[in-house]
């Protein structure tokens, strides 16, 4: 498995501890820990590691590394700004809503790759503050909301049974609604995500 370098941010000493543990124990190298978004910004600086995994009351959305946010309530605004300008390399997790330990170290794991993930918890809520959500279908919107906790069209296609092939004109039509042309570039699924939940 590749190696990963990661830092560890949070208010608790007792979490940046658990979670430090958690990840050593899964083979990941935590190269340093910070308490506060200073701290993490300097420290990314001078470790330059594949991502951060963070826990703070006011998480800094803005760091120019993949961040796994992993968030005490539900915050859609937080969730937004993490999406903002990042087409690839971003978690939002609620903590409590983290089902194994197995799915903790699989979203490191993907945020670090350049993945997306996002609790389930947040689309909702997020999606359900948005008046754009009028311009799909009840289909296209439970699809939507499938993508963004980072689901495979194959996974989806469960999660909603539905074929692969009708989730796949669904998320075409998804794309073609929000002019999200083929790029080399940048990642679809995860601008379709942002770009719904931004209007």
């Amino acid at each position: 498995m590749q190696p990963l370098n990661v830092i560890v941010a949070a208010d608790s000493a007792l979490l940046r501890a658990g979670l430090t543990h958690l990840l050593t124990d899964h083979g990941i190298t935590v190269v340093a820990q910070a308490v506060d978004g200073a701290e993490l910004k300097r420290k990314a600086r001078a470790h330059r590691p594949d991502m951060a995994v963070v826990a703070l009351k006011e998480p800094p959305v803005r760091e120019d590394l993949p961040l796994l946010v992993l968030a005490h309530a539900p915050d859609p605004d937080v969730a937004l700004d993490l999406l903002d300008d990042r087409p690839a390399g971003a978690g939002y997790l609620l903590e409590e809503r983290i089902p194994d330990v197995g799915r903790f170290i699989g979203a490191v794991r993907e945020v670090a790759a350049g993945g997306s993930v996002l609790d389930p918890a947040v689309v909702p809520e997020v999606l359900g503050r948005r008046t754009a959500r009028d311009a799909f279908t009840a289909r296209e919107r439970e699809v939507l909301g499938l993508m963004a906790q980072g689901r495979s069209n194959r996974a989806i296609a469960q999660a909603a049974f539905l074929s692969e092939r009708a989730v796949e004109r669904h998320v075409t039509a998804i794309f073609d609604k929000l002019r999200l042309p083929p790029s080399s570039r940048t990642h679809r699924r995860v601008l379709a995500v942002r770009a719904h939940l931004q209007c």
